[in-house]
């Protein structure tokens, strides 16, 4: 993690940033489908539920886990950022030798509340479906790498920021000056680029979640378009992902990376 991090100050290019960001998309479709394989599971996110657990299970499994990983150095690689950051262990790891890429603003603009809130609120029930298997603690695990994966997709909004502002800093500096975030998020919007997105990661979803089987070929033909249509993920939800909060995330982030960008 942090050493992916520190090999960026020789790579920092729009180029390998966005081959970066290409690769998440596999990541975060991946993680989706492995969480689709088990039912909604409300009882893990009630609080109370498991007495022997402060709040519920999904936030013991997040918390704990967190702490594990700050302790090898997660966090020290500035696209990853806590969801539970109160009084996390330092790392015993030592820190990287390696100049830093970024401002140092990137380490205080940390926006998991709000995709912890989209997370449960809007996107997990498009995709998992209702029921209870009782398999609490696997779903909170496959839920944390939901979150982490695309926790981490958004964030690396800075290195996107850092690099555009390096490549035209005149475009971007006066808007700076004025604390302008309106003209920034102009600057940032791409609509071509993000409709191939939109598109690209639909077509990864119907891909790496097709429903196998092995009937044949004459039953094939006959059910064709039944068979078509089976998926562990719904593509259009992974579209819509990207559509309504990955992107419009990852430009406030870079937004407010920028707005701190001449401190």
């Amino acid at each position: 993690m942090a050493a992916e991090s520190n090999s960026k100050s020789d790579i920092l290019t729009l180029e390998k940033v966005r081959e970066a960001l290409i690769k998440q998309e596999d990541t975060i479709i991946s993680r989706l489908i492995q969480r689709a394989n088990f039912p909604l599971n409300s009882p893990a996110y009630d609080e109370g539920k498991f007495p022997s657990f402060p709040g519920s299970l999904l936030q013991f499994v997040v918390k704990e886990t967190e702490a594990l990983q700050s302790k090898v150095g997660r966090y020290e690689s500035p696209e990853e950022h806590p969801f539970f950051p109160e009084s996390l262990p330092p790392s015993l790891l030592p820190l990287p030798a390696n100049p830093p890429v970024l401002h140092p603003a990137a380490g205080s603009i940390n926006i998991n509340e709000k995709i912890w809130e989209f997370y449960f609120d809007e996107l997990l029930p498009l995709f998992a479906a209702p029921g209870d298997d009782g398999s609490y603690a696997s779903t909170a695990s496959s839920d944390l790498d939901c979150l982490q994966a695309i926790s981490r997709r958004i964030h690396y909004g800075y290195y996107v920021a850092e690099v555009k502002f390096k490549g035209s800093p005149q475009d971007y500096e006066p808007a700076i000056h004025d604390q302008d975030r309106d003209s920034l998020m102009k600057l940032l919007t791409f609509v071509d680029v993000e409709e191939m997105v939109k598109k690209r990661v639909e077509k990864k979803a119907k891909v790496f979640g097709q429903e196998v089987s092995l009937v044949d070929n004459a039953n094939a033909k006959t059910d064709k378009h039944n068979a078509s249509e089976k998926y562990k993920v719904d593509p259009s939800v992974v579209s819509r992902l990207y559509e309504e909060w990955i992107m419009p995330l990852t430009k406030l982030v870079q937004v407010e990376y920028l707005l701190r960008r001449l401190d």
